[in-house]
């Protein structure tokens, strides 16, 4: 099954988020949770990140959340708000 996470940062996360993105990329890379795609989310500027958007493949949610839990970014207070939905990956032109 798939699952979008939908993170929006705190107000001014910039620096916090750009002091964890080491440890945030190298997480997403050990492989606990497959990652389908994943980027950050910027605003209407086009530059300045303010959040984060993934689709995750595991056999349950409570994979998903236990991950999210875990990643650099949520330890470190990036996030104010974290939504995790199932997706039904219709469509994918790569």
């Amino acid at each position: 099954m798939y699952y979008a996470v939908h993170c929006l940062d705190h107000e001014g996360a910039v620096e916090k988020r750009l002091a964890n993105y080491d440890a945030h990329k190298a997480y997403l890379s050990t492989g606990k949770t497959k990652t389908v795609i994943s980027g950050p989310l910027l605003a209407d500027d086009n530059e300045t990140m303010i959040g984060s958007l993934f689709v995750f493949e595991a056999d349950t949610k409570e994979e998903i959340v236990a991950f999210n839990k875990a990643d650099p970014f949520t330890k470190a207070g990036v996030w104010k708000a974290v939504n995790i939905h199932p997706f039904n990956k219709r469509v994918d032109n790569r």
